[in-house]
């Protein structure tokens, strides 16, 4: 198909999308190496296990950024003959090789704390070292909040993460303040204690973002939003009375390509079909940028009224079972004496027995009638455009 002009803000959010993940990027490298610096050269000298181990969060931080960047310029690559749907899983990738990096932190931060459980040695802070630590604090509170509006902005849950990461770094650097402060105070020393918790809060953020990768790796169900906004897109038009299986496929982030299927009219010709179906490619694609790549035609009776208490009667025997979530896709050829639809069924259940059920049950309502039935899978939100 032939480039729609309206593809070039498309490309042209996607260029500034990229250029906000690298420069915001290059700013939080920076930034957590100076602090790793500072804070590595406070734990030395202070003996002080929970800075040294603060510092270790914040060299992680820098790394992530190192490999998001990387990541973001090889998914930039374009298609080619091997990936005709681009790079943009490597975004995927580097996500899992962060996430690998921080749970090894703080594994490795767990074992060093647990030492200096076992065998404590004292500390000595001084007045600077507390200083840089509150400064620390302050810092990661306005690279929180910078990550987190680029984020936003460039609509990359990477650069959101990242910000959420360094508002509770922050919270783990004024937890070490606070521990510092209270060994000057009173002489117990907790920094150990603290770099347990911290290590244990670490682990966590690496495991979910393990989580959260490998759901984007194996695809989960699209958002419910965007669904919605397309199906409603799509039954607004007037020749389309209802869209149904919306599948979509993510190849990186803003890289959505997806079918579905729409009922037409049995009075629509494959010229009026054509159009249509190129319109609404156009359409779609320029609210969503998701590219329809299949669309497929379910058709309805609009010759034959008699076809109307039909399809009612066949739909209140198939929705009165709790295992139907929709039907769909219904013609009935009354000359022939056959009829189709498919069944949307919940996740969990037996589709043979399901449509051995069902099966029996339109047959005997309709003796005389060649039935056949098929099964969908629940793969995106049910019930926009659905007329019954």
């Amino acid at each position: 198909m032939t480039e729609n002009p309206n593809t070039i803000p498309i490309k042209q959010e996607m260029a500034m999308r990229g250029q906000i993940i690298v420069r915001t990027s290059l700013v939080g490298i920076v930034v957590n190496i100076l602090l790793a610096a500072f804070k590595a050269a406070i734990g030395l000298t202070a003996n002080s296990i929970a800075v040294l181990l603060d510092a270790v969060n914040n060299l992680s931080d820098a790394l992530s950024s190192v490999i998001t960047v990387a990541g973001a310029k090889l998914a930039g690559r374009k298609p080619d003959k091997e990936h005709p749907f681009g790079h943009g899983r490597i975004e995927y990738l580097s996500a899992m090789i962060i996430a690998a990096i921080v749970f090894y932190a703080g594994l490795t931060s767990l074992w060093e704390s647990g030492k200096k459980i076992i065998e404590p040695e004292a500390a000595d802070y001084s007045m600077l070292s507390l200083v840089i630590i509150a400064v620390a604090v302050v810092v990661k509170i306005v690279l929180g909040r910078y990550f987190k509006q680029q984020g936003r902005a460039a609509e990359s849950g990477a650069l959101e993460a990242s910000g959420a990461d360094a508002l509770f770094d922050a919270i783990l650097s004024f937890s070490v303040l606070v521990s510092a402060l209270i060994y000057l105070g009173t002489g117990v020393s907790l920094e150990a204690y603290v770099g347990v918790i911290i290590a244990g809060f670490i682990i966590k953020s690496g495991i979910d973002m393990m989580r959260e990768t490998l759901n984007d790796i194996l695809g989960e169900r699209p958002d419910p939003a965007l669904v919605r906004k397309i199906k409603g897109m799509l039954a607004r038009e007037p020749e389309i009375r209802g869209a149904y299986d919306l599948m979509m496929n993510n190849y990186g982030p803003g890289r959505n390509y997806a079918s579905v299927h729409i009922e037409l009219p049995d009075t629509m010709t494959v010229e009026e079909a054509d159009r249509l179906t190129r319109r609404i490619h156009d359409k779609v694609f320029e609210a969503t940028g998701v590219r329809l790549m299949g669309v497929s035609v379910y058709s309805y009776n609009a010759k034959d009224p008699g076809a109307i208490p039909i399809r009612k009667a066949v739909y209140k025997i198939v929705m009165a079972h709790p295992y139907a979530l929709q039907v769909h896709g219904f013609y009935v050829d009354r000359a022939k004496k056959e009829m189709r639809f498919d069944v949307v069924v919940r996740f969990g259940n037996d589709l043979q027995a399901i449509l051995q059920e069902l099966h029996q049950e339109v047959q005997a309502a309709y003796p005389d009638y060649h039935i056949l039935i098929d099964p969908d899978m629940d793969i995106s939100a049910i019930g926009q455009g659905h007329h019954a």
